[in-house]
């Protein structure tokens, strides 16, 4: 059993297929459904506001949250973030988290559901294209640069987990994009392709093959077949290998459970999940770079990987949180707050 349900994990990015078994009742406390500690439950005069809106991006209905500062006023000119979710996540879990605390700083923000996922529009649902997901961080840049108050031309961007991997692949070619800064990167199609850690290599040509037959199917009005639908006890967790995936079902199925967030996706997906790398003509970004990760993160090689790779920047970092893990990059205080003095800085200076 554990091994089968290992050979599906292999495939995800960050797991939140558990979030079907556990009650996520904070989100209920919540009128917009935030999941994360701080959110904010009213829009207060004089405070940091959350403005829910729709956009259409290539005939599809996004669902997105605006953050605005603290008396903010729309006649005036603010410095703008984009922040991009991760994988099997949703705009009310950690992109909503940081998207308020850079608005607490001074910025407006904004984070939106994936095309296809939470609670944007797509058929089938749960499709995972990385072509998808590089688009849904150029289309929240051409929704919030129409925003009042925004200053289009001090625009910056967050990529969070397998967000980050699509930030940097939209940040090569959208110069809209004046700062890129990424928290524990996922590069999702080096995973998809060679597991996680590189621990699935000589199975690579039978995933292709599995993708392929689901796209048949798919395309002969066949049920969509679905890979990393699986449920996992308590106990099977425990045993998973990665301590990412250990605590990432920890994330998403119990401490920050939403009901909008799931990470299964379309196994015909993999057919461009896995011929996709977030590194692949990484030196085509030119602006200020900043990645950081845990130090701790299992997840770290990726970020190492991708900041060696970015040889086209004459101004980039790399900031190690030391002891915090992948996940704990979403939700401790400390590491949060580690992160965000970070950003604040390099967005300080880079906006």
């Amino acid at each position: 059993m554990v091994k089968t349900t290992l050979k599906a994990l292999a495939v995800a990015a960050v797991i939140a297929g558990a979030s079907a078994q556990v009650d996520a009742a904070d989100y209920r406390k919540n009128p917009f459904t935030l999941v994360y500690d701080g959110a904010i439950t009213e829009n207060v005069p004089g405070k940091v506001n959350i403005h829910p809106v729709t956009y259409k991006l290539n005939g599809l209905d996004i669902s997105a949250n605006v953050y605005t500062p603290a008396n903010f006023d729309p006649k005036k000119k603010y410095p703008t973030v984009v922040v991009a979710h991760p994988n099997g996540g949703v705009k009310e879990q950690v992109a909503g988290l940081y998207a308020q605390r850079l608005a607490e700083q001074g910025y407006i923000t904004i984070a939106a559901d994936a095309a296809y996922q939470g609670a944007s529009g797509g058929q089938p649902r749960y499709v995972d294209k990385p072509q998808n997901r590089v688009e849904d961080i150029h289309g929240m840049a051409d929704f919030i640069t129409q925003y009042a108050g925004v200053d289009s031309t001090r625009l910056g961007l967050l990529g969070i987990c397998g967000g980050g991997g699509y930030s940097l692949k939209a940040a090569q070619t959208d110069k809209r994009f004046k700062t890129v800064a990424t928290l524990s990167m996922f590069n999702s199609g080096r995973v998809r392709r060679n597991g996680f850690m590189d621990s699935q290599i000589s199975s690579i040509q039978e995933r292709l093959q599995q993708a392929s037959n689901a796209r048949a199917q798919e395309a002969a009005g066949g049920k969509v077949p679905y890979a990393n639908d699986v449920q996992l006890t308590d106990e099977q967790i425990a045993k998973l290998p990665f301590e990412m995936y250990r605590q990432g079902f920890e994330y998403y199925g119990k401490t920050h459970a939403h009901p909008n967030s799931e990470g299964r996706f379309t196994l015909s997906s993999l057919l461009d999940l896995m011929s996709f790398d977030a590194t692949n003509q990484i030196e085509l970004i030119n602006q200020p770079l900043l990645m950081i990760a845990g130090s701790k993160a299992d997840s770290l090689y990726m970020t190492e990987d991708a900041f060696a790779k970015a040889t086209g920047t004459k101004d980039k970092e790399l900031f190690k949180i030391e002891g915090a893990t992948h996940i704990e990059t979403y939700w401790v205080p400390k590491y949060v707050n580690s992160a965000m003095e970070k950003l604040t800085q390099f967005y300080g200076r880079t906006l």
